[in-house]
């Protein structure tokens, strides 16, 4: 393909994306933590300086942050960064599908009530999952956060006011306020109308 179909930043990356996909709005965040020149044009992908274009938002994420070492999103302790993918796997398979569930089902839980299989994800720490800045975890994970006030919206859905959920609001409102969210979050409206589609 010319660069006149796919035009890109000769000088840095390039993510093609929509401003509503959270897999894209998590691609700019990561590019924007650890301080990539970048422009965004509207396909969800990302060019990178070499010429390849990767669409998997994760794949990108962890590319985008092992070109920049330096922005330590990810710890270098090898235990630490195994901790690290069980919180995002316990997030991903369990949290977010229950979220999809709740807003897909004919007949959805009781407002207040939100559940997930196995243990809740535990942040240490904190307020976010690398103490005390926005890192990997938070912007992989930005798309439940986002999906959450939606929920929250249609459901009526709180996080559970136990010792099992605990550090969980700290986590939520620290990220909620963090300018790596809000910079790239879509308006709540826009979200809502978004929704109304897979919303039973």
């Amino acid at each position: 393909m010319s660069s006149t179909a796919f035009p890109f930043l000769k000088s840095g990356y390039t993510v093609y994306a929509s401003h509503l996909c959270p897999s894209s709005v998590r691609v700019r965040r990561a590019l924007k933590a650890v301080g990539a020149t970048y422009q965004t044009l509207l396909v969800p992908a990302l060019r990178t300086l070499d010429g390849t274009v990767m669409t998997e938002s994760v794949e990108i994420i962890e590319h985008v942050v092992g070109a920049f070492p330096s922005s330590k999103l990810i710890p270098e302790d090898p235990a630490k960064r195994a901790r690290l993918y069980d919180f995002i796997k316990i997030v991903g398979s369990r949290f977010r599908p229950s979220i999809y569930k709740s807003l897909m089902a004919s007949n959805p839980e009781p407002a207040g009530r939100l559940r997930t299989s196995g243990n809740s994800p535990v942040v240490t720490g904190g307020p976010f999952w690398l103490d005390t800045r926005f890192g990997f975890a938070e912007i992989v994970l930005s798309p439940s956060v986002s999906v959450f006030g939606v929920l929250r919206h249609y459901r009526g859905v709180e996080i559970p006011d136990t010792q099992t959920y605990a550090a969980f609001p700290r986590w939520y409102n620290a990220f909620k306020s963090d300018p790596l969210f809000t910079e790239f979050e879509p308006d709540f409206e826009e979200q809502i109308v978004a929704f109304e589609k897979i919303v039973s």
